[in-house]
């Protein structure tokens, strides 16, 4: 029998993986925040997953933090700005072997949500599974991905990774977590920001050409200096990739802006200044860029933090 699958987050990724482990018979719950969302979870009788056209409802339980059941696996999918709260809120709950599972974006909160809950396993995961909601409780799969999942503290792969399998989750087990998510970082730093600035698809970035190699010259650096020398590899021709493959999307902080919503800036952009600053190591465009979109976040009454 496998323990039961308890998911913070019910976003796009969150709700994603909460449907495919029912579907495939694996236990699921929903942790929400309040009473007001649950009682609108219940009466929309579940979350709906729409694939290929085809949509399935999933009658998934969900409770509220305060619930006291214990939790043993614990997949954390809200933003990364939310995670060290919300598992603190949960912390009481974590069984002494309790395993949580890491789904955010960036870098930062990972280190921050293991240092509150030093007994648990703490999972990071890099995922490019595309999933979007166009009303609350339903999920859209938008396009197939893949997830990278690793412990920098325990190389060993964990059991549930057979959940993953009959669920259809497509995964991967490494011992590298921690260069998926740098490249992935910095990915997102060239690409997101200038997509914010210069109010454009992903596409529009091929007009800004060598903006984009300058910034990916300076990402390079940083990621050499971090000791993180595989994900420097061929960064510039990798972000020129996803640019022209996703070049009619719109870059998941520009929709975030667009929508009035807080971005991850903290733990994107953010998260590669400081840690450049600790280095002492100088990146002027990527800092300049980072000035930049604080300023634009600020005169939208964003935070910028």
């Amino acid at each position: 029998m496998s323990s039961t699958w308890h998911i913070l987050g019910a976003g796009s990724l969150g709700s994603l993986w909460a449907c495919r482990l029912a579907r495939a018979g694996k236990p699921v719950r929903l942790v929400l925040r309040d009473k007001a969302r649950l009682q609108a979870y219940e009466a929309a009788g579940g979350l709906t997953l729409v694939e290929q056209g085809k949509a399935q409802l999933q009658a998934i339980p969900a409770q509220l933090a305060d619930d006291n059941t214990p939790i043993h696996r614990l997949l954390v999918a809200c933003k990364a700005y939310d995670a060290e709260q919300a598992v603190a809120q949960l912390a009481p709950r974590l069984a002494r072997d309790a395993e949580l599972i890491l789904l955010q974006n960036g870098l930062g909160s990972q280190e921050a949500v293991a240092n509150r809950v030093p007994h648990a396993r703490c999972v990071f995961a890099s995922s490019t599974e595309g999933a979007f909601r166009e009303q609350d409780w339903q999920v859209n799969f938008a396009g197939h991905g893949f997830n990278w999942l690793g412990d920098p503290a325990n190389p060993g792969p964990p059991g549930w990774l057979e959940d993953l399998s009959d669920a259809g989750i497509p995964h991967q087990w490494t011992p590298d977590i921690l260069t998926r998510l740098w490249r992935k970082l910095a990915l997102n730093c060239a690409i997101n920001p200038l997509t914010v600035l210069h109010d454009c698809r992903n596409g529009g970035l091929q007009a800004h050409h060598c903006e984009v190699a300058t910034l990916c010259a300076e990402l390079a650096e940083l990621l050499q200096y971090c000791g993180q020398p595989e994900a420097a590899e061929g960064l510039n021709e990798e972000v020129e990739r996803v640019i022209h493959a996703t070049a009619a999307n719109y870059s998941s902080m520009y929709q975030d802006v667009r929508h009035g919503r807080r971005t991850e800036i903290h733990y994107l952009l953010g998260h590669a200044c400081r840690t450049a600053s600790r280095h002492g190591r100088q990146l002027p465009h990527l800092e300049r860029l980072y000035r930049r979109l604080v300023e634009h976040l600020n005169t939208r009454g964003l935070p910028s933090d």
